[in-house]
């Protein structure tokens, strides 16, 4: 090869033909006949064959109609309001400047349900030794109060929680005074299956704000057969809580304190795929106004019956889509039920805001967005990490509680493994991809699948899975009945904030 060089001391005077504005690195994805384009900002837009090809060829004059739209979401490189665009960016990805905001108590691993896809590693209900002490609730308070985070949410799980109400209902006090001393606020969840729910907890529950949520996987038979529960009908014992509970939600004026309306979750599960209707159809039976379709996880008993329950992709983004347009339908008629998923990805869409879902970040909410105190101390960058642990690998595991201060957890190389091995830039088709700004991997499921924390998207079912649900996202979003529906979804979760 022939190599011709310049001769020194000459300078190269040539002027080069110079384009009116050249596009910045913007990433793109066609579906049908629609373009959609986004960058690093969080910005996007949804435009045609033909004003895609004129902004790669710098072709879209000032005068186009599309000009504003592109230059207004930095899509035009010589006019771009970085003030602006930066503030996108620190919106969308604010969880980087701080630490982990959501802390997991599992108070016991016993639980009374022996539920088909159990994830957590329950015991049987008189399992010994599987309780979490008052002594290491305690810590595990104070260390959460420690991050430097405004707005606390400690969240207690199981097993069956309930099972350990004195430390249960010790914790919820002294969340309260912690939240009195430290200034910062403190939301408290407990996620239950009802089953051991009376008035008394209940009105405890109530007073000290703590918000509720159980799982109900559809109707009556459905549920039952998925939520085993030896002693009794685990859809009744959901539902009639449910309907209680929101019962007190609506009659709640004049209170001094904030009553939650209640939700519930959703394990989407082989047997759940012919069904879509009927499950949407039995939350809003139930009065309830959000749906979570959430895609089933390969982890603790449900990855060793994935033959029996799983699915892949493809059968699970049938259903999606389908429940999807159904709920849409339903909303266009004046009915309000929103699903979870597509909410908080829409919020970051639409307003450019973390919705506070750790799974789906970059880098992942692993150590730095949630940590997970196990019953006996043990802290874990997840809970599915922990879940994990349960079955013997303990990657995912950073210490216990007892022997470690905070700076100790966050700076750890297990929670610096996970944030590692999730970021998108480093992955060989994240990096690229269209939905990159709203994206996130799960080194836990990454490890599950393929024995590595950083996996490989090209044949991750995750990825094929969130993929499709960005998919179905953007089909509708250039729909104004649909954007309507989901600008109504964004403006009424901001509406009910307030809401006594």
């Amino acid at each position: 090869m022939t190599v011709r060089s310049k001769k020194l001391g000459k300078k190269n005077t040539a002027v080069k033909p110079q384009n009116k504005y050249n596009t910045p690195q913007i990433r793109w994805r066609r579906i049908g006949a629609k373009y959609i384009v986004t960058n690093d900002f969080g910005r996007y837009v949804v435009i045609g064959e033909k004003d895609f090809n004129n902004l790669l060829a710098n072709k879209i004059k000032s005068d186009d109609k599309l000009y504003p739209l592109l230059a207004s979401n930095g899509f035009i490189k010589n006019n771009m309001d970085f003030g602006d665009l930066w503030s996108s960016w620190q919106k969308l990805n604010s969880y980087v400047f701080q630490g982990p905001s959501l802390h997991i108590l599992v108070l016991t691993l016993r639980c009374n349900y022996k539920c088909v896809y159990c994830q957590s590693g329950s015991m049987n209900e008189d399992a010994k030794n599987m309780d979490m002490s008052w002594e290491t609730a305690k810590k595990s308070i104070d260390t959460a109060f420690e991050s430097n985070v405004n707005n606390i949410s400690v969240e207690f799980q199981g097993g069956e929680p309930l099972m350990n109400w004195d430390v249960m209902k010790k914790s919820v006090k002294y969340i309260k005074e912690c939240e009195k001393k430290s200034g910062k606020k403190a939301n408290i969840a407990l996620v239950s299956n009802f089953s051991l729910m009376d008035q008394e907890k209940a009105k405890f529950l109530m007073e000290n704000e703590v918000s509720l949520c159980t799982s109900l996987d559809g109707f009556e038979k459905l549920n039952n057969k998925l939520r085993v529960y030896p002693n009794g009908n685990s859809y009744k014992k959901a539902a009639s809580w449910i309907k209680y509970l929101t019962d007190k939600y609506n009659s709640q004026h004049g209170n001094m304190f904030k009553i939650f309306k209640p939700s519930a979750l959703t394990t989407i599960t082989k047997e759940t795929l012919p069904f879509y209707k009927e499950i949407v159809d039995e939350y809003l039976n139930l009065n309830l106004e959000t749906i979570f379709l959430r895609p089933l996880s390969p982890i603790g008993f449900a990855r060793k019956s994935w033959n029996k329950i799983g699915y892949n992709s493809d059968e699970f983004l049938k259903f999606y889509e389908k429940a999807f347009d159904y709920i849409i339908s339903l909303n266009k008629k004046g009915i309000m039920i929103k699903e979870k998923m597509a909410e908080m990805l829409l919020k970051k869409i639409i307003k450019n805001e973390d919705p506070g879902y750790v799974d789906l970040r970059c880098p992942c909410g692993a150590g730095i967005g949630q940590l997970a105190y196990n019953y006996n101390g043990d802290i874990y960058t997840c809970d599915e990490g922990r879940m994990i642990g349960w079955e013997g690998e303990e990657l995912f595991k950073i210490g216990n509680i007892n022997d470690m201060t905070y700076e100790d957890i966050i700076n750890s190389d297990t929670v610096k493994l996970c944030s590692l091995s999730s970021n998108l830039e480093s992955q060989v088709m994240c990096h690229k991809c269209v939905y990159r700004p709203y994206c996130g991997i799960c080194p836990a499921i990454n490890f599950e699948e393929e024995r590595s924390t950083v996996g490989n998207n090209i044949i991750s079912e995750r990825c094929k899975i969130f993929m499709g649900i960005f998919d179905i996202i953007f089909k509708r979003i250039g729909k104004k009945d649909c954007y309507d529906v989901f600008n109504k979804w964004l403006n009424y979760e901001e509406k009910t904030k307030g809401d006594k």
